[in-house]
């Protein structure tokens, strides 16, 4: 099983960290010193996959132009003397092979994955990166469903536990643990009511799917808040074809959570040598009114 491109969706509009997000993409919004999409392509990166897939509209080309090459700004840099600025930038234009996929109408996760057929269709499988989700950990996590998914031969999602309060949010599986932090999947339920969920087991937005995901989703009905839900085409396949689920190990921030995105900065910027005492030094004094 080769997999060597990612699909990305950011077509969405992000209602959920407006006003922020009125005129720029969420995926764009800064987490410490990068944009959020940044962080999520460096993971497939990380994990040897180097054409990226954006599923895009009309309105989110700075995401494309974020990935390439800013002249007039190296020619400021290159005459400021200011060369590690300029090695950063650069770098940021080589990581990776851009290609871009307009998603004409918004009509779901399932219908954005949909939309990269014509380019994945012919690979064995292909990763999939929810472009707000932030994993950070010793090993990608992303390469932790490859692992997988190499090695059983097998679609694979990744999964989280979140508090009973929260299944609500999430896509929800449940199935039989055939090894430590594996399950396969017996059933998923997109965003359950909290008292009938069947585990606590959330998908999170990492997959590694097959081909024969389109097939099924070419002909899904709408499902929750009337769109094409992933989801309910993951849970055919998983009953034709088998499917797993994978514990992803590290942290996991979601960017369109303002309590997340926020601990997201802090978190990053802790990272850096140069930074964390003056961080930590400024957010002393600010603890005692968080309780």
């Amino acid at each position: 099983m080769n997999i060597r491109k990612v699909v990305i969706p950011v077509a969405g509009w992000g209602t959920r960290s407006l006003p922020a997000t009125k005129n720029i993409p969420k995926e764009m919004l800064p987490v410490f010193n990068k944009p959020v999409v940044q962080y999520v392509v460096e993971e497939a990166i990380r994990s040897h996959i180097k054409d990226v897939i954006f599923i895009t509209n009309r309105d989110k080309n700075v995401i494309e132009d974020h990935f390439d090459y800013n002249l007039q700004l190296e020619g400021i840099l290159e005459r400021a003397g200011k060369t590690e600025q300029l090695k950063i930038i650069r770098e940021v234009a080589q990581m990776a092979n851009i290609i871009s996929i307009r998603q004409k109408q918004q009509l779901g996760l399932g219908h954005a994955v949909l939309c990269a057929k014509d380019v994945v269709e012919n690979d064995d499988a292909f990763a999939v990166m929810v472009g707000d989700d932030l994993m950070f950990g010793m090993t990608p996590g992303i390469q932790q469903l490859i692992d997988v998914a190499k090695s059983e031969r097998l679609p694979v999602i990744g999964v989280m536990e979140v508090p009973q309060e929260k299944v609500n949010r999430y896509g929800i599986i449940s199935g039989r643990e055939v090894s430590p932090g594996i399950y396969r999947i017996d059933k998923m339920v997109e965003k359950p009511k909290i008292n009938e969920a069947p585990s606590r087991l959330a998908i999170i937005g990492r997959y590694i799917l097959t081909p024969d995901i389109f097939e099924i989703l070419e002909r899904q009905t709408p499902g929750h808040g009337g769109e094409i839900q992933l989801t309910d085409a993951m849970q055919e396949l998983a009953a034709t074809k088998g499917m797993l689920a994978v514990k992803i190990r590290g942290m996991r921030f979601d960017a369109g959570d303002w309590a997340e995105y926020l601990t997201a900065n802090i978190y990053f910027a802790l990272q850096d040598e140069d930074l964390r005492d003056d961080l930590v030094k400024q957010l002393k004094p600010l603890l005692p009114y968080a309780f």
